[in-house]
């Protein structure tokens, strides 16, 4: 019995030798080099599809964004080359690439700078996505550090913003970012690094933790990041 299902468990070794020496050729040249591939053309991205983005605008938004939509339709036209509309009715914005298209990834940057200003952040800061490779955006809720309601969530938000926003604006300068209060959602604009001390300091504040020890690490923070440049 022993014998009769070894012979049925039993691999061809030859046969699968075989097979792999066959499925490596496949993915070899004939030559024995690996396959070269030229570049690819941005323009052949561009003109081959057209790509767009659709960016709804919140109602509190749609106001600012028509009072500043030259400054908005300027910079995606004239210096990225898309094509931009506003729809009133949807409350969107729109947002392709045509034929003067040069480089197929500005139609992200152009998503990321509407997407910016229709958070809250002021006109030049989110036109920095534009000129600046390294920048992000970061957004969360109190509830995702602690769960708060009713006026231990009012409390928060005070401490978030402090006096006459004071608070933020500290946050802001030490970390070299800019912060975004929306009720209960907090958005962030900056490099990785900078995000990161903005929301540890956000995070403490939601927490409980004191303005003045909250100043002192940022204080502590910012003077590193003196010394290393």
């Amino acid at each position: 019995m022993a014998s009769n299902y070894d012979d049925k468990v039993m691999i061809d070794m030859d046969n699968l030798t075989t097979e792999v020496a066959e499925f490596k050729a496949e993915k070899i040249s004939q030559d024995g080099s690996k396959p070269d591939f030229k570049p690819v053309d941005p323009k052949e991205l561009v003109n081959g599809k057209v790509q767009t983005r659709k960016i709804r605008i919140p109602a509190n938004r749609f106001t600012p964004l028509k009072n500043n939509w030259m400054k908005v339709y300027t910079p995606i036209v004239e210096h990225l080359k898309l094509q931009i509309r506003m729809n009133p009715r949807a409350k969107i914005v729109e947002i392709r690439t045509c034929k003067d298209t040069e480089d197929p990834s500005s139609i992200q940057k152009a998503a990321d700078f509407v997407r910016a200003f229709s958070l809250g952040f002021d006109i030049d800061d989110a036109a920095a996505l534009l000129r600046l490779e390294e920048l992000y955006i970061e957004s969360f809720e109190i509830k995702d550090v602690k769960t708060l309601q009713g006026d231990h969530l009012a409390r928060a938000i005070g401490r978030l913003a402090g006096k006459d926003g004071k608070t933020r604006f500290t946050i802001e300068n030490a970390s070299k970012t800019r912060i975004v209060l929306a009720e209960t959602k907090i958005h962030i604009l900056g490099s990785f690094k900078n995000i990161k001390i903005a929301r540890d300091a956000i995070s403490n504040l939601i927490l409980g933790s004191p303005p003045g020890k909250v100043y002192a690490n940022l204080h502590t923070i910012a003077s590193r990041l003196k010394e290393r440049f």
